[in-house]
Order: structure tokens, then C-alpha cells, then sequence
């Protein structure tokens, strides 16, 4: 009987992909963790414990077959590995790359449980598609059946809007994404650095969409370039997946001051750079943060990406302010530990009461926050210590809060859509429909802010919503086609 490939954890130690050491990486924005090799991707994934109830896919949310593509990995089978891994994602090399491992899968590992340490996930995901990728087994979109009679039309190219096109093309209907950047990808493409995720991984799953035969109008502005009302008289149905992209503002004096700019801001001029492009804010010097006293305020993953960026960019030093302590940050853990290394100094329970500066920023003004009772999220609330202010030398202070959502009914033109009271689309759950007609909704701008691995979730869903629905109306017009003939023949 030949020898079980799983079930390896105890005499096989975890064993992540080596990283490129720290005084590498601050010089370059390629990603920071080299690739595993077949043989030793092949062991990793044989100390999977093959659990009857796998924690790793329930706390997923996109489901991932993981046991079994894992099995698939250990016994060399790399290609059903990747059919079984693309059966529930439509970016498993992009969720392998980004997404809070140790907050989901692996955290959520019998085997980190037990004291081993969790199966290395993300890893092993990544290296399947990547393979695929290089080995030609991932190919353009081939509809089941033509169904090109329907048109759909996808209102954002991030990660929830390119899946639901994706599912849509396979459905056979002929499918139109409008982004108002002039690459699609959304926060894959402009927010998220290239050493979490080099952009050549974002462009080739893009292309490959267009090579499907969905048609990408870029640089497509709704409510300046078509109104809502044009565009749903253009399709048989509509997804709006434009995201949140409006950023939380300090209400802190000075906070006006030059040299105090929005996160989202400096990550998309830093990328834009990183295509060869010319950025005026860039080169002028207010969006670079080369030897410059850095302070990022913010706790979440925007901030981390900040912060890696700031160092990589050249700062002189480069904190983060952040008002709750490690433990209650919502950030990976993992991407501290990154930043950490590579020279970043976390400054835990302190927030900015003001910011110094005429001409441009030079001092920020904190204070030192202890930890009260819980607040309505559920982690404890920070409330200030009195006489416990101090100050940080700042050039650059980088504003990374969070994000709402823009006020779509406004920019669409579009007063009829509804929004609930924190500005997110109003939809059914059952049906992911808004309050108009043949138009859904999914992703962030729906549930707010959250991980790329939700939005690719939601962009799944109302695909099959969207489906019924247009099969539904599919329906209804022959029976009306042949109604009317009926009565033409009377």
C-alpha cells in the first residue's frame, strides 16, 4: 500500500516561503516572500490532518475546497489542485497574496490548534495558481451557451465587479465593465503595493477577461460619461461594485495644513510610478515621502500598506500613530510584523490632538489613550490619559482612517437609488437587487469596507442572482413575443 502523503504535521515542521531579508525589500516594491518549490509545496501541504469538519474552509468566505486541494498538491496533482481551486474563486494567486490568512484559514487551523502550526494555506494556494499561470493551464472564458441576446453591464473593476463578470461571460451574456481609472482592477490595481501584489498578477487575470470577450471601457466616469438611467436603458441588467473609496476624516485642529494628505492618494501616485508613469504630485515631492519624518495615523491594513511604502519611498522615519494597542488593531498581524522588520516604529494607544505647521506640517501633537469599555464594534473604546501629550517631528503625515462610501445617488444621477443611513447601497438579500429594478449591488459598496476575498465572495453571488434574473426576463419576452404573435394571427 503506497504511503499516505497527508496527515505529515507532527514530523514535519510549518515552513513558510523564505522571505528576502529586510534591507532587500526596503529597496524595491517586488513582493517580499519568495516562491515555494514544487517538492517543497508537495510537503507543506501533506500536513494537512484532513479534519471531517475543515475549520479552514468554514471560516473561509468564499468556501475553498482547501483539505482537498491540498490532498491534490501533496499527491502531485497540480492541475486538479487548480480545477478544484478555481472552482470557488476567480483569484486564487490574488486571495494567496493578500488575504489575513492568519485571521482566517490558517487561523482557524486544527493544526495551529494542536501546537504544530497552521497548515501554510495562502502559500500553498498561491504556488497552485501560479503553476497553473506558467504551465498555459489557464485559458480565456468558453460560454457554456450564447445567451448574447442579454447584455450586462458591471459599474466597477475591482474584485467583485471583475468576478461577476467573470461568471456572467461564462453564463454566455455579453458583458460591458465601466471603471472610471484608466486600468482595471480597482483597489488590486491602485491601492494594494506591489510588494503585497506585483501589478503583472492583477493585468494578466484582467486580460484574460478580455480575451473572454468582455468588453472594458476605462477611464468611464458614470454620471459625467453615461448617466445610470443610460446605462440601465443599454442592459438587461446592471451590478454596481464600485467600492467605498470616500476617506474618514480627522476632525483635529491644523489638520488643513500642507504636508497632511489621504492614504488612498499616496498609494495610487506610488503605483502609478510603479507603471512608469509621470505623477505631478509625485515629482513635486507631496505625495513622496523620500526624506521625509513619516507619520502615519490609521491601525488597518491602508495604514500598513502606508507605512511599507513610506520605507521603500526613502523616509527619513516612518511611525504609526495608532490609538488602541496591538492586540486590538484591525490590521494582520502578519503585516506588522513585515513593517516592524523593515524599520517601522508602531507608537500603540496614541492619537493626534493637533498638527504644527504653516507653509507645511512639521510636528504632530499627541496624546497617550488607555483602553475603556468595549464601543459599539466591540473592542474596547480608547479614551485619552490627561497630561500624557507629546510630540513627533512629522514632513508627511498620511491620513489612513478608513473608507465610506461616495454619494452615489448624486453622482450617478440617480436620487431614486437608495442608501442606507451610512451611504452604502440598499439591496435585498435575497436577491442583491437596490431598490431599482435590474440593478445589483455587491461588494464594498454594499457592506462597507472590508477584504478583497468578501468582495470576490459577493461578486460570485449576485452572478447567480443576475443569472435568474435574466433567464427570468429571457422568459417573459418570448412569452409576450409569442403572445403578440398570437393575436397578429387572431
Amino acid at each position: 500500500m503506497a504511503d499516505n502523503p497527508m496527515l505529515k504535521f507532527v514530523g514535519t515542521e510549518q515552513d513558510y516561503p523564505a522571505k528576502r531579508a529586510p534591507t532587500d525589500r526596503r529597496n524595491d516594491f517586488a513582493e517580499i516572500a519568495k516562491a515555494y518549490a514544487i517538492e517543497k509545496a508537495e510537503e507543506q501541504s501533506g500536513r494537512c490532518s484532513q479534519c471531517g469538519v475543515p475549520y479552514c474552509s468554514v471560516h473561509c468566505p468564499l468556501h475553498n475546497h482547501i483539505p482537498d486541494w491540498l490532498k491534490l498538491t501533496a499527491e502531485g496533482r497540480l492541475r486538479e489542485a487548480y480545477e478544484l481551486s478555481n472552482s470557488t474563486s476567480t483569484m486564487p494567486e490574488i486571495c494567496g497574496r493578500i488575504c489575513p490568512q492568519d485571521r482566517l484559514c490558517e487561523g482557524n487551523c486544527v493544526i495551529e490548534f494542536s501546537g504544530h502550526g497552521a497548515v501554510t494555506i495562502g502559500s500553498v494556494e498561491k504556488f497552485i495558481t501560479d503553476t497553473a499561470w506558467k504551465e498555459g493551464w489557464i485559458e480565456p472564458i468558453v460560454p457554456v451557451r450564447d445567451r448574447s441576446g442579454q447584455s450586462v453591464g458591471v459599474i466597477g473593476a475591482g474584485p467583485a465587479g471583475l468576478t461577476t463578470a467573470e461568471y456572467m461571460r461564462g453564463h454566455g451574456y455579453e458583458v460591458h465593465v465601466y471603471d472610471r481609472h484608466d486600468r482595471a482592477g480597482g483597489l488590486l490595481t491602485y491601492g494594494i503595493p506591489g510588494f503585497k501584489l506585483e501589478k503583472e498578477i492583477v493585468m494578466r487575470r484582467v486580460q484574460r477577461l478580455k480575451d473572454s470577450g468582455i468588453r472594458f471601457h476605462e477611464g468611464f466616469a458614470v454620471g459625467e460619461d453615461a448617466s445610470l438611467a443610460e446605462l440601465r436603458d443599454k442592459h438587461d441588467a446592471l451590478l454596481i461594485a464600485t467600492g467605498v473609496y470616500k476617506a474618514r476624516q480627522l476632525k483635529t485642529p491644523g489638520v488643513g495644513a500642507p504636508g497632511i494628505v489621504e492614504a488612498l492618494d499616496f498609494l495610487i501616485a506610488s503605483n502609478r510610478k510603479g507603471f512608469g508613469e509621470s505623477v505631478e504630485a509625485f515629482d513635486s515631492g507631496t505625495l513622496n515621502a523620500a526624506g521625509k519624518h513619516v507619520v502615519v495615523v490609521g491601525g488597518g491594513d491602508t495604514a500598513m500598506d502606508c507605512v511599507r511604502t513610506s520605507v521603500r519611498q526613502g523616509a527619513k522615519s516612518v511611525r504609526c500613530l495608532y490609538r488602541r494597542d496591538r492586540d486590538n488593531m484591525p490590521g494582520s498581524q502578519n503585516e506588522v510584523r513585515h513593517a516592524e522588520e523593515e524599520g517601522v516604529e508602531f507608537v500603540w494607544l496614541s492619537g493626534p490632538q493637533a498638527f504644527e505647521g504653516v507653509d507645511n506640517v512639521n510636528r504632530v501633537q499627541a496624546q497617550r489613550m488607555r483602553l475603556g469599555p468595549p464601543d459599539a464594534s466591540g473592542r474596547r473604546s480608547p479614551q485619552p490619559e490627561a497630561g500624557s501629550e507629546f510630540d513627533i517631528e512629522a514632513d508627511l503625515v498620511i491620513k489612513a482612517l478608513g473608507f465610506d462610501a461616495e454619494d452615489l445617488p448624486g453622482l450617478f444621477g440617480s436620487p431614486d437609488l437608495s442608501v442606507t443611513r451610512w451611504g452604502t447601497l440598499r439591496v435585498d438579500h435575497k436577491t442583491m437587487q437596490t431598490s431599482l429594478d435590474g440593478v445589483f449591488a455587491a461588494g464594498d459598496i454594499v457592506r462597507g469596507a472590508s477584504l478583497v476575498v468578501w468582495a470576490i465572495r459577493d461578486g460570485r453571488d449576485v452572478a447567480e442572482h443576475m443569472h435568474q434574473y435574466l433567464k427570468a426576463k429571457a422568459a417573459s419576452d418570448t412569452a409576450e413575443q409569442s403572445a403578440s404573435k398570437a393575436m397578429e394571427t387572431a
